[in-house]
């Protein structure tokens, strides 16, 4: 832990630390002087110094409380999935069930200025993947992952919140609320020191890790310059699938996926389309009820002639379709997102719907 916790020393460099060492404590032992071959001046300074082993203190104090955990390169419980990737980070802070770090998961990603029907896709899609037995793993930003992980808790496999903080910060501070809720049900896992705030240079790193502990990424919205796509690119880069829902050829934030499925990734209409693409992962997977590859497919079979007919052809808001139809607002939402899908449904600024001709 001494070691991770130095400033300026990369996890590249202790790689070769210790594969010419041996074992942390043999590197530390082995003293300035054979050290200082390896390790600038200034990171050999800040090894032995009075402020990394405050931190060591401090961070082995948060990990005696229940639920926390410092999973290492060699703790038994360090992601699998995670070491494949070129660039692993050697310290996981961990609060929560730390067994999801090995279970089969799903990157769930997008714009954090995500639309309505993007905040309810994304959350759609993570409860039918969470239900197929996928952890859902996202960053706890607004919008589209906040979505993910509400959608992740209400299914089986849960949900991950990788975090661009310390493990001890949230933020954004509207999610405290949520991020305690995924401390109990789920896992928030952070690479950074305790207290670490979030800074701008924290996050593409966060993103390599989203990705890392995933088989797939799947990006719901985003525009052009978003920030998933550096998550999408990671997982490319690390070997993993990338699936892109597709939107309206006018909205900003169908750009980034549209690119993407230009570039090769995976158009999903369906939590079916993914999981056929991960068939690998299916033997750990509930199976979904052979009628309906996903809760989405299931609910649009709801009342489908009585909900299109009440639609007409004027733009409509969910309030008075569910008037309207006497269903409820999810089941409303989901047989929306899946008619929108199927091209039958346009979504319209301000929350309305209007069928399409």
């Amino acid at each position: 832990m001494q070691l991770s916790l130095t400033p300026g020393l990369r996890a590249a460099t202790l790689r070769d630390l210790l594969g010419r060492f041996g074992l942390p404590e043999s590197v530390i032992g082995s003293g300035r002087r054979a050290l200082a071959a390896f390790l600038a001046p200034e990171v050999l300074d800040a090894l032995y110094s009075e402020r990394v082993a405050q931190a060591v203190s401090h961070a082995l104090e948060w990990s005696d409380a229940p639920g926390r955990a410092l999973v290492a390169w060699d703790h038994p419980e360090y992601p699998k999935a995670l070491l494949e990737v070129s660039d692993p980070p050697a310290l996981l802070y961990c609060a929560g069930r730390i067994e999801l770090l090995n279970r089969p998961g799903l990157a769930v990603v997008g714009s954090r200025n995500a639309t309505a029907q993007g905040a309810r896709n994304a959350q759609a899609f993570g409860r039918a993947l969470s239900d197929a037995g996928l952890t859902i793993v996202s960053g706890l930003a607004l919008g589209v992952d906040t979505a993910a992980h509400r959608g992740g808790l209400e299914g089986q496999g849960s949900t991950i919140a990788v975090l661009g903080t310390g493990a001890d910060v949230v933020y954004p501070p509207a999610n405290k609320g949520l991020a305690r809720e995924i401390a109990e049900r789920g896992l928030l896992v952070s690479e950074f020191a305790l207290g670490s705030p979030a800074a701008k240079q924290n996050f593409p790193r966060r993103n390599r890790v989203i990705s890392g502990l995933a088989r797939g990424t799947l990006v719901v919205e985003a525009a052009l310059a978003s920030g998933s796509l550096i998550t999408a690119r990671a997982a490319l880069e690390q070997g993993r699938e990338v699936f892109a829902i597709p939107g309206s050829i006018h909205s900003p934030l169908s750009k980034g996926c549209h690119s993407l499925i230009k570039s090769g990734a995976k158009l999903v209409e369906s939590a079916e389309d993914v999981l056929s693409e991960l068939a690998g992962l299916r033997v750990h997977a509930t199976p979904l009820p052979e009628k309906s590859a996903d809760p989405i497919a299931q609910t649009a079979t709801i009342r489908v002639p009585s909900l299109l007919e009440e639609m007409g052809y004027d733009p409509i808001d969910i309030d008075s379709l569910c008037a309207r139809t006497g269903l409820s607002a999810q089941h409303v939402s989901e047989a929306l997102l899946r008619f929108e899908l199927e091209g039958r449904v346009a979504s319209l600024p301000g929350g309305l719907y209007q069928r399409v001709q």
